[in-house]
């Protein structure tokens, strides 16, 4: 029974690396004019330069030289918290139909910010990188709908990410 109950948890792990291993696809094309402008994280992956954050939203906006100037904000610790702001650039990576953007903070490091997922009308949109150690749930409004939300979680799973780092933002 000690064999049967080890295969069946090698074959359980070995299935979880299956799904996690599928290449992260982006959406086949992003127009920036409309992806511009103001959204509300709704959740994320934690990550340490967002430690304590909470009404974490980012402001995207073209500039004139041809990259999009990103603006981070967020109430450190509580919704009434300490505000936080973060400013940077993100480049287009050519022919990714500016679904794939290199994001830029502090000179001269830059990360991927991946498009996998967006609506039609671009009400929402899922950022991730290669790795699938970043996930962002972005909407346009600081709540977002039940159902949609609830669609988007299972694309993510069918996309093999580990929901269970998932943590929803507080937006109150």
């Amino acid at each position: 029974m000690k064999i049967k109950t080890t295969t069946l948890i090698v074959t359980f792990i070995s299935m979880i690396n299956i799904s996690n291993s599928q290449p992260v696809q982006t959406v086949a094309h992003v127009d920036l004019n409309r992806y511009v402008g103001k959204w509300y994280e709704i959740a994320s992956f934690p990550q340490w330069f967002q430690k304590g954050c909470n009404c974490t939203t980012a402001q995207y906006t073209a500039s004139d030289k041809g990259y999009i100037i990103v603006e981070n904000r967020c109430n450190r610790d509580s919704v009434n918290g300490k505000a936080s702001y973060a400013k940077g650039k993100a480049f287009v990576q050519k022919n990714s139909g500016n679904a794939k953007l290199k994001v830029q903070f502090f000179w001269p490091f830059k990360g991927n910010y991946w498009i996998i997922d967006l609506a039609e009308d671009y009400c929402y949109a899922v950022v991730s990188d290669p790795t699938k150690k970043y996930l962002w749930i972005l909407c346009r409004k600081p709540k977002m709908d039940d159902a949609v939300y609830g669609q988007i979680i299972m694309r993510l799973k069918d996309k093999g990410y580990d929901l269970s780092k998932l943590k929803i933002t507080s937006q109150i």
